[in-house]
């Protein structure tokens, strides 16, 4: 009878060492963060565009009298009231120096009082050009007599105009419509940059050489069907 070895079942298959490079994910400002700052770039340009037809639509609402002659204006309110010069240049500052008397010339009229304009509010829409000089308080409305002693005739035209302060109108447009339109700005160009970063740290990131597998300490070999030494001569019949 033959002898055999039993086979025995190696050993696990050896394990595998490396690092695998993984893909990065894209990370980056959404289109809707762009579209978003360049709404509020344009609300603030919307609002600076009707902000100063709003102010032009006030002025072109004013009450004129030609200079030098004056007359009588109706003023509707109590309160008070700015009165403009208006002339070419005068936006600038270039405006004559002259007496304005202001008089009731209706029953019930009454004006309290009458002091330069302190604040510097200008405007120019077209070839109408006008400064605020005088303030001029209401106590009664009703039809007021103007005089401008020594207002001289100047080309094109000049005139003395009555309305409320445009410098809250102007105020209000300039701060919010320039406030919209820097934060518009400033928002697309931090959205830029926060992309180039990302952008450079992805790049980075695919530099990573690919996953690379190395073998474990090796191992035996398989063990094979062996045949095992003879156990003696092979067994025949025998002699009694």
């Amino acid at each position: 009878m033959t002898g055999q070895t039993q086979l025995q079942p190696t050993g696990a298959p050896p394990p595998l060492a490396g690092t695998l490079a993984t893909s990065p994910r894209k990370v980056r400002p959404g289109r809707a963060w762009y579209l978003l700052a360049l709404a509020v770039f344009l609300a603030g340009a919307a609002w600076l565009v009707f902000g100063i037809l709003g102010v032009k639509g006030q002025v072109d609402a004013f009450q004129r009298m030609p200079l030098p002659q004056g007359g009588l204006i109706s003023l509707h309110h109590s309160g008070g009231y700015v009165l403009y010069y208006e002339a070419p240049g005068a936006a600038s500052g270039h405006f004559p120096s002259f007496n304005v008397r202001i008089a009731p010339a209706s029953a019930g009229a009454s004006a309290q009082s009458l002091q330069p304009y302190t604040t510097s509010v200008t405007y120019s829409f077209g070839t109408r050009q006008g400064r605020a000089v005088l303030a001029l308080q209401v106590s009664h409305p009703g039809t007021f007599r103007v005089v401008t002693a020594g207002a001289p005739t100047v080309a094109g035209g000049s005139y003395l105009a009555f309305g409320s302060s445009i410098a809250g109108g102007i105020l209000r447009t300039g701060l919010v419509g320039v406030l919209l339109i820097v934060l518009g700005v400033a928002g697309g160009i931090a959205l830029f940059i926060v992309r180039i970063v990302l952008t450079s740290r992805r790049r980075a990131q695919l530099r990573v050489p690919p996953m690379r597998l190395q073998a474990g300490p090796p191992t035996a070999p398989p063990l094979g069907p062996q045949t095992g030494p003879p156990m003696g001569p092979p067994l025949g019949p025998r002699g009694v």
